[in-house]
Order: structure tokens, then C-alpha cells, then sequence
């Protein structure tokens, strides 16, 4: 099991980032431990690295049929 610096620092991607990636339920067999003393904190399975491909940086490109259907006049 990887803390969420170990995935961040093997993904290059930011803490906050994998904790709402864990949130959101996108690795497989991630679970949040909730100590009886301390802040919670996940534990995510290696193998749930396998394949995963972290987002780009900045909005997503709309679907083609929503650019087809505006005009550049002004």
C-alpha cells in the first residue's frame, strides 16, 4: 500500500490531487483510514497505478459538436 505522497511523487501530480482522485474512486482498492487519534489519511493498492493516466492541465477540449455550432462573427 502507497501513501499519497508515494502515488503523487510516482504520477508527478500534486497531494491534494490524489487524495480527490481517491475521493472520486478512480484506484481501484484505494480505502481511507480513519485513525482513533489524527487526521484521516489514504492507502492505495500499487497495483492501482497500473495504467492510470492522470489528466492534463486545464480545461478539457469540448466536443466537436458543440464548436461546429458556434460562429467566430462578431
Amino acid at each position: 500500500m502507497l501513501t499519497v505522497r508515494d502515488v503523487a511523487n510516482r504520477l508527478g501530480a500534486g497531494e491534494s490531487s490524489i487524495r480527490i482522485w481517491a475521493a472520486k474512486g478512480l484506484f481501484p482498492g484505494a480505502r481511507r483510514e480513519e485513525p482513533p487519534a489524527g487526521s484521516p489519511y489514504w492507502l492505495i493498492p500499487e497495483s492501482a497505478l497500473d495504467g492510470f493516466n492522470k489528466r492534463g492541465v486545464g480545461r478539457p477540449p469540448k466536443p466537436e459538436k458543440e464548436k461546429k455550432g458556434r460562429s467566430n462573427e462578431r
